[in-house]
């Protein structure tokens, strides 16, 4: 304890002692109150020393523009001092720097104390006392014009406002999920940004100046753009600010996220610059747009040859094998992460997810103790402590530890949405629905928010609304079968069988782990056509079937039983036992005997009675029997079965 208020105190003088420094060097007079030259003694050592001034201040130039250069070396002491604001956060007195009061907000001024007299007035009729008169207190007027400023400065300036208004939003943010939080504040300071940095580049235009441009006020007009929900324009000013500065990593992330499917990435990307920094781009944005193709692969390893022990190269690898669902081998490459790095927390909250999956307690109850010993107030600190609690259940405590995440980082997208989990498993609906909400508003690329927003609307019986859900989430996710199976299942229930066979065969092609070409579904002989090396999950094939019988197709409705039933055994070599496929040992990858397989079973047995292939019903209720499952029935079925031999016989 002693040791940290130490290392505090030394911080908070370092701060200080940086904002001493930048105060002094901007309390020097400007360059223009230098004398000139001329006017000095040629004999006099300062005579060099004022010719070295503008030498120095161009050092510190980071600019081409002859202009700008001047700006930024007259500015230069101005510019320490509010870069050591914002440095200590003190984001009002940053921007107050540069720019006027007037302009930073609407204060009032009120006249000096010997002019607030009083007018005597007469007291209120009625009970009660008259209340005391308030001086009348002239607004000072309002001047919009901004001071002839830096781009660098205007940029810091302006940047400080922003993130003031930021940090106002934070501090007027009611407890999470509280009573009193709508999710409806707002930075107050986005108007009066968009309308500052509209005029400047308006007037930018009418001078003619729009190719000396640095970027940097593109990059925050595109942010207040993109926070006003203006996502086009938003879009135009951060591909200039890109092309224009290219290493401002932070606007293709303000990019990335207005990206919302991969057809916007693909138009978007013959737009920006040609460098390694747009096939990072293109990875990452790639990635959040659950995208697992070769091709993303491919450039993901030739990124890696280049940067072999890239940490944010491979948190990418293992973040496509967590979307994809191979889970080993994105615990692989986070456990190699962590061994090289221990105190790195970035994106250790999905490798939280991996390991809940994975039901792997011991690992994720470690990952939870490292990374509270390095920092407990980091959100994905508290997402992996309550990923854990979830695990063990306690997801009253997993809920608390979501809460302490959001109130740290209220953009934190894996809090929302795991805290909706959690409710979900509370039965609270309601909390439920306003925590996948939340998370849908911050990034409506997230497939788990639209999935869980589905399944909760069905827990509640509310299957229209479910199917919206669902719908969503299987456009993001268009090649994961469990959305198509829940798709699918909610068509079967509103009473849409068409839409819901449809649905049940795409979940069908999206799992299947080999798609012989030229296979097709729905058809007359779909059991005659299916490849028996094909695997196909009888737990959709099942609800295909029953959807046909319902639709009256009782032949399309055996064909997907016999289906059900031949994945009992797994799919047979093609190759054969003496073709080199590997024998029956490596490709007896069947369910064996389930209830679906079971109730499929029963139900062909019954068909072939009512069709009188005795043999075919006997045979079939025989081996239920065998199995365990649906017994009872099995034995009518033989009873019914013996009966009709009986009658048949007493009549010959």
């Amino acid at each position: 304890m002693v040791g940290c208020i130490f290392l505090s105190d030394v911080v908070c003088q370092l701060s200080g002692g940086l904002s001493r420094l930048a105060e002094l060097a901007s309390s020097l007079p400007p360059l223009s109150d230098f004398p000139s030259p001329d006017d000095t003694d040629s004999d006099s050592a300062m005579r060099d020393v004022e010719q070295s001034i503008p030498g120095i201040c161009s050092v510190f130039s980071t600019s081409d523009d002859p202009e700008e250069s001047r700006l930024e070396g007259q500015q230069l002491g101005n510019y320490l001092l509010a870069k050591s604001y914002f440095d200590c956060r003190e984001y009002d007195r940053c921007s107050a720097v540069f720019l006027p009061i007037n302009l930073t907000s609407n204060i009032p001024s009120s006249p000096p104390p010997e002019s607030q007299t009083q007018t005597p007035t007469k007291p209120a009729k009625g009970k009660g006392k008259a209340r005391a008169q308030i001086p009348e207190v002239t607004p000072r007027p309002r001047d919009d014009s901004l001071p002839l400023l830096s781009q660098k400065s205007l940029f810091l300036a302006l940047y400080a406002k922003y993130m003031a208004g930021e940090k106002r939003k934070d501090e007027d943010a009611e407890m999470v999920l509280g009573p009193m939080d709508n999710g409806a504040v707002t930075n107050k300071e986005l108007v009066g940004l968009g309308r500052t940095l509209e005029a400047w580049f308006d007037d930018r235009r009418a001078q003619g100046k729009e190719d000396r441009s640095q970027g940097w006020l593109e990059y925050l007009y595109g942010i207040v753009l993109a926070k006003n929900n203006s996502e086009t324009a938003a879009k135009q000013y951060l591909v200039k600010a890109i092309n224009i500065n290219p290493w401002n990593w932070g606007a293709w992330l303000e990019l990335k996220d207005l990206l919302n499917s991969l057809d916007a990435l693909r138009a978007t990307y013959p737009l920006l610059p040609h460098n390694i920094l747009t096939l990072l781009f293109n990875l990452d944005c790639s990635q959040s747009l659950y995208s697992t193709t070769s091709e993303i692969h491919s450039s993901l390893t030739e990124l890696l040859r280049i940067f072999p022990t890239s940490p944010f190269l491979l948190t990418q690898r293992a973040l496509l094998h967590y979307h994809s669902k191979d889970y080993d081998a994105a615990d692989s490459i986070f456990s190699t992460l962590i061994r090289r790095d221990p105190h790195r927390l970035d994106a250790l909250d999905h490798y939280s997810n991996v390991l809940y999956v994975m039901t792997a307690r011991p690992k994720l109850a470690f990952l939870a103790q490292l990374a509270n010993a390095t920092d407990k107030f980091r959100p994905e600190t508290c997402c992996i402590v309550g990923n854990y609690y979830s695990l063990k259940s306690e997801h009253e405590k997993a809920v608390m530890y979501f809460r302490r995440a959001l109130t740290l980082d209220r953009s934190f997208l894996s809090a929302w949405t795991l805290m909706g989990h959690e409710y979900v498993e509370m039965k609270n609906t309601h909390a439920a629905i306003e925590s996948y909400r939340r998370a849908v508003d911050i990034n409506r690329k997230d497939y788990r928010a639209w999935y869980g927003l589905g399944q909760t609307y069905e827990m509640l019986e509310m299957h229209h609304y479910a199917l919206f859900y669902f719908q969503r989430a299987a456009a993001l996710r268009p090649y994961d079968k469990q959305m198509w199976q829940a798709l699918g299942a909610c068509y079967e229930k509103i009473d849409r069988p068409a839409q819901a066979i449809k649905a049940y065969k795409r979940a069908l092609t999206a799992g299947m782990a080999y798609i012989e070409p030229g296979s097709s579904f729905g058809s007359a002989n779909t059991a005659a056509n299916t490849d028996t090396h094909v695997f196909l999950d009888p737990e959709l094939l099942f609800p295909i079937a029953l959807m046909y019988e319902r639709m009256g197709e009782l032949d399309e409705t055996a064909n997907y039983m016999e289906m059900v039933l031949a994945q009992e055994e797994g799919p047979a070599d093609p190759l054969g036992p003496d073709g080199g496929g590997g024998g029956e040992d490596e490709t007896a990858q069947g369910t064996g005997v389930t209830l679906t397989t079971s109730r499929a079973r029963l139900w062909l047995a019954r068909w072939a009675f009512g069709r009188g292939e005795m043999a075919r019903a006997g045979e079939l209720a025989n081996e239920l029997c065998e199995d365990g499952y649906e017994v009872e029935e099995a034995q009518a079925l033989l009873r019914d079965l013996r009966a009709r031999a009986e009658a048949g016989a007493g009549e010959k």
